[in-house]
C-alpha cells in the first residue's frame, strides 16, 4: 500500500484555487463576526442581542437547507457557489454602507438593519454550504478525500485564527468602516478565485422522482446510517450547548477587561489550537480508535468550556479556548471525512444539507441559546452549564451509538 504525500491534494490546481477562495471568504466572515458582535454590543449592551445575531442567521439558513441540498445535487455546483458568494459580497457592502454618512440614517432604527443583512447572508450561506461540500470531492480523487479535508480544515482554521484579531485590530485602530471595507474586499477576492476553478459536470442524478422524494432520500440515508447519525448528533448538541463565542464580548469587556482588541484574540484562540492540530493531522492522520478519539475530544471540549467559565485570567482563558480548538478540530476532520467517504456522489448535497442543519446552524442557534441562558442564569453560570451539558451528551451518545464508539478506521 503506497503512502500518500501530506501535500498530495495541494498539487491539484483547481483544489488550490478552491481552498484559497474559501480562505478569503472565511477570513472575511470571521472579521465580520467580530465587528458585528462588537457593534451590536455597543448599541445595545445586552447579552440577548448578541445571541439574536446567531438566530438571525440560523433561521433562514435552516429554512432553506433541505431545498438547497437538493439544488446542489441537480444544478452545477460552481454556479451556486459564485451566486452565493456574490450575495455575501453585497451583504458586506451594505454593512459598510451603514457606517458611512449616507447610510447612518438606517442605524437610527437600532440593530434591525444589521439583523436584516445577517438574515440575507444566512440564506446565502444556507445554499453555499451544501454546494461547497458537494463540489470539493469533484476536485480531488477519492483516495485524497481525507488529505483534502485536512488541508481544507487547516486553511479554514488559519482564517479563523487570523480573522478575529485582524477584525479587532482594524476596528480598534482604524475604525468600523475600514474593518467592513476589508471584509468586502476579501469576499471579492474569494469570488475572483472561485471563478478560476474549472467547471465540473454534475454526477448522474439519483432516480427519485420529484423534489420531495429526493429530499426524503437524503434524510433516509443519514438516519439509517448509524455512524453518520451518531457523529453529527454528537457535534450538534456539543456545539449547541458548549460554545461560548456569542458571549465573548461580555467576557472581554466586564470579566477579563481586555476591550475589543482582546476580544479579537479571544475569538482567535480556538483557531490557534485547531490550526496546530490540523497541521499535525496532515502529517499524522488518525489510523485507529477513530470513534473513541472522537468521543474523548468532544468531552475535552466540554471540560475546556467549564474551566473557561470559571477563569478570570486573560491568559488562562486564551489557553483554554486554544485547547477547545484542538479538541474541536479532531471532531471536524473525523466527521467531514466520514461524510465524504460514506455518502454517494449524487447525494452529497442533500446529506451535507442535513449535516448543515445539525452542525452549521447549531453554531448560530447555540449563540441564541447562550444569550438566553446568560439572561436567565448569568454569563458565567450559563457557560459552565453548557460545558456540563456537552459532557452529558457525550455519555448518552456513546451509550446509544456503539458502532461509532467502536469505529477503528474511517475507511
Amino acid at each position: 500500500m503506497s503512502t500518500i504525500s501530506p501535500y498530495a491534494a495541494l498539487q491539484i490546481r483547481d483544489y488550490r484555487y478552491f481552498i484559497s477562495a474559501r480562505f478569503c471568504i472565511t477570513l472575511a466572515i470571521q472579521i465580520q463576526a467580530v465587528v458585528v458582535a462588537w457593534q451590536v454590543y455597543e448599541i445595545t449592551k445586552d447579552a440577548l442581542s448578541l445571541g439574536l445575531i446567531g438566530l438571525a442567521e440560523a433561521i433562514p439558513s435552516i429554512g432553506v437547507s433541505l431545498y438547497a441540498g437538493h439544488v446542489a445535487d441537480v444544478v452545477q455546483r460552481k454556479k451556486i457557489i459564485t451566486l452565493c458568494v456574490t450575495t455575501l459580497l453585497l451583504c458586506s457592502i451594505l454593512l459598510l454602507f451603514f457606517t458611512l454618512e449616507p447610510g447612518q440614517f438606517f442605524l437610527h432604527m437600532g440593530v434591525i438593519p444589521i439583523y436584516t443583512v445577517i438574515f440575507v447572508s444566512g440564506v446565502a450561506r444556507g445554499f453555499l454550504t451544501p454546494a461547497v461540500f458537494a463540489f470539493m470531492p469533484q476536485l480531488v480523487p477519492r483516495e485524497l478525500y481525507s488529505n483534502a479535508i485536512t488541508w481544507n480544515s487547516t486553511l479554514w482554521e488559519t482564517a479563523s485564527l487570523s480573522g478575529p484579531p485582524l477584525g479587532g485590530l482594524l476596528y480598534g485602530f482604524f475604525g468600523i468602516s475600514v474593518a467592513y471595507a476589508t471584509d468586502a474586499l476579501l469576499v471579492f477576492a474569494g469570488l475572483m478565485l472561485m471563478f478560476m476553478v474549472t467547471d465540473k459536470p454534475l454526477p448522474t442524478v439519483s432516480e427519485e422522482e420529484g423534489i420531495v422524494e429526493k429530499i426524503k432520500a437524503g434524510l433516509r440515508f443519514v438516519f439509517n446510517n448509524k455512524i453518520v447519525l451518531g457523529a453529527i448528533s454528537l457535534d450538534l448538541f456539543a456545539v449547541l450547548f458548549g460554545g461560548a463565542v456569542a458571549l465573548l464580548p461580555i467576557f472581554a469587556d466586564t470579566i477579563l477587561h481586555v476591550g475589543k482588541i482582546g476580544l479579537g484574540f479571544l475569538r482567535a484562540a480556538p483557531g490557534v489550537g485547531a490550526l496546530l492540530m490540523a497541521l499535525y493531522l496532515v502529517h499524522n492522520p488518525i489510523k485507529k480508535n477513530t470513534g473513541a478519539i472522537l468521543f474523548y475530544c468532544v468531552a475535552g471540549f466540554g471540560v475546556c468550556m467549564i474551566l473557561f467559565g470559571l477563569s478570570t485570567s486573560f491568559w488562562l482563558s486564551m489557553f483554554l479556548l486554544m485547547m477547545s480548538g484542538i479538541f474541536d478540530c479532531v471532531s471536524v476532520i473525523i466527521r467531514g471525512t466520514l461524510l465524504q467517504t460514506l455518502t454517494p456522489e449524487n447525494m452529497k448535497g442533500r446529506v451535507s444539507a442535513v449535516n448543515h442543519i445539525f452542525i452549521g446552524s447549531s453554531n448560530e442557534i447555540g449563540m441564541f441559546e447562550s444569550g438566553v441562558a446568560a439572561r436567565l442564569l448569568g454569563v458565567v453560570p450559563s457557560v459552565i452549564f453548557g460545558g456540563f451539558m456537552t459532557i452529558g451528551v457525550v455519555g448518552i451518545t456513546s451509550w446509544l451509538s456503539k458502532s461509532l464508539r467502536t469505529l477503528q478506521r474511517i475507511e
